[in-house]
């Protein structure tokens, strides 16, 4: 576990991450994450375009076949 401090950040606030946990992510200076919450609490994961483009075309996919995806889903 690492406990991180929140800093004032020019008009934001922000986090260091450890180095560690920066190796771990496999990230680098100016990458992006995403942030995202969950039942447990927050996962940070690193950013992937591919990921992106799936959940773009389940988006677009989503609201042409809704109810055929409730159905499947029962």
């Amino acid at each position: 576990m690492h406990v991180l401090k929140i800093r004032k950040i020019g008009n934001s606030l922000g986090a260091t991450l450890p180095r560690a946990v920066i190796g771990r992510l496999k990230v680098a200076e100016g990458d992006e994450v995403y942030l995202t919450e969950t039942p447990a609490g927050y996962e940070l994961t690193p950013y992937d375009e591919t990921f992106v483009k799936a959940m773009a075309a389940f988006r677009r996919s989503n609201k042409k076949y809704r109810d055929v995806y409730r159905a499947l889903a029962r």
